[in-house]
């Protein structure tokens, strides 16, 4: 039995493999701690073995994926200079396929097909967490919160948040008639619940904003190109201004007051001054990916004993720029925060100042869900994280390639039917006519 190629690379025509591709990844990202390795191997199975089903494919306009490729390049090659040579190659090697496992899905994959396999596999997620029905008190803020399967409220959190997102975003703009709404309907309840109960302040803070701002993107659908230029410029003003005015007359102490934070958002203040002081000793290369929280090292250790984490694993600083800081040094940093830029300013600039795309709207949006969560969380440096998949995927959708279609020609002449005679196939070759003079 030969499976047509284009039912697994073919964005037009793979939804059903896509989608479970993705759902299935969702599930690696968010358990494979719990199941093990096995899960690891099958999110690596649903993807890279497309390379050898058509690997023109992937090939084709490969010089887009530069600058994601020489930050992998730079971070395997921080091995060279690292605290901790072992860990970083291993964790290195790991951030390096992942990104090829997200460059594969974004040239297979469509953004219909990921709104789908995410819907399906963030529903399975949670529902595998209320199973669980794990819970976990905060020691530093007291409070008692829902947490599931996973080590964090926060993590759950930023599932939950994404669940709301793609199941309005799918009724938005990719739904195919009423059965759309009978789909979705459980994931939204599912992910607003989950979000409710595990009182994630991140999450539950920037969802609103990155739904408001879908709405208004939304909707310069309706003006010209040149009215959308306007309006972004205008907003975009109105953002810095806003910001400042609240940065400066204590209005972002209000805003936290409403989630239960205080000015130090539970001790982060303290962590990232703590990075901050460690990204001083090597500024320039930091002391290497994934080298900072080893066990043994007296000032991770330190630093969890202050924040009581007893199993000393998963801890960072919080804050995405400060962790690159103190791995990757300033270079890490630029070059992070210029993929994140770039992606951000590519899909805005394609609803604002060129045709009028659903799909840049919707990796849009999750890039400023990402962007946001980046000052508090760390969710892109990571492999085999949601995070870190979306906006490399996001990325690499910048890239239009063209569709390849093949062309068919009719089998027979039509002149020869208007002219009375038979009708010969192309590939035979037409008696010559007789001359009967």
């Amino acid at each position: 039995m030969k499976i047509p190629k284009s039912l697994l690379v073919d964005p037009e025509k793979n939804s059903v493999y896509g989608a479970f591709a993705v759902a299935l990844s969702i599930w690696a990202f968010s358990y494979s701690v719990i199941f093990g390795q096995v899960l690891v191997l099958a999110y690596y199975a649903v993807w890279l073995p497309l390379i050898l089903v058509d690997y023109r494919r992937f090939l084709r306009q490969l010089s887009s994926a530069w600058l994601p490729l020489l930050f992998a390049a730079y971070v395997c090659f921080s091995v060279f200079w690292s605290q901790a040579p072992g860990i970083t190659a291993r964790t290195a090697i790991q951030y390096l396929s992942h990104i090829a496992c997200a460059y594969v899905a974004a040239r297979t994959v469509s953004v219909r097909t990921l709104t789908l396999g995410a819907l399906i596999g963030i529903f399975f997620v949670l529902l595998y967490s209320l199973k669980v029905g794990g819970y976990s008190e905060d020691v530093l803020d007291g409070t008692y919160n829902f947490v599931g399967a996973f080590a964090s409220k926060n993590q759950i959190g930023f599932v939950g948040s994404l669940g709301i997102y793609f199941s309005v975003v799918f009724l938005a703009f990719l739904r195919r008639g009423r059965l759309s709404f009978i789909l979705t309907v459980p994931v939204v309840l599912l992910s607003a619940y989950v979000l409710v109960v595990s009182h994630s302040a991140t999450s539950m803070a920037s969802i609103p904003a990155v739904l408001a701002l879908i709405a208004l993107l939304a909707m310069t659908k309706l003006l010209s190109r040149r009215y959308r230029r306007v309006i972004f410029l205008v907003g975009a003003g109105m953002i810095v201004v806003v910001a400042f005015v609240a940065l400066n007359l204590g209005l972002m102490d209000f805003v936290l007051g409403l989630f239960g934070k205080d000015s130090t958002l539970t001790g982060r203040t303290y962590l990232w001054e703590q990075g901050w002081n460690a990204a001083q000793r090597s500024p320039i290369l930091g002391v290497g990916y994934a080298a900072y929280w080893v066990q043994g090292f007296a000032e991770a250790e330190r630093l969890w004993n202050e924040f009581y984490i007893t199993t000393r694993t998963g801890f960072h600083f919080h804050n995405t720029y400060v962790e690159a800081l103190v791995e990757l040094g300033f270079t890490g940093a630029a070059m992070v925060s210029l993929i994140m830029l770039r992606t951000l300013y590519g899909h805005v600039s394609t609803v604002i100042f060129k045709a009028w795309q659903s799909e840049s709207v919707i990796l849009f949006g999750v890039m400023v869900l990402l962007l946001i969560r980046s000052f508090v969380e760390v969710e892109i440096l990571n492999p085999y994280i949601m995070g870190s998949f979306l906006m490399y995927f996001s990325y690499f959708k910048l890239a239009r390639l063209p569709v390849t279609r093949t062309r068919w020609s009719p089998a027979f002449e039509p002149a020869d039917a208007a002219r009375g005679e038979p009708a010969w196939p192309r590939h035979i070759v037409r008696p010559a006519a007789v001359d009967q003079s």
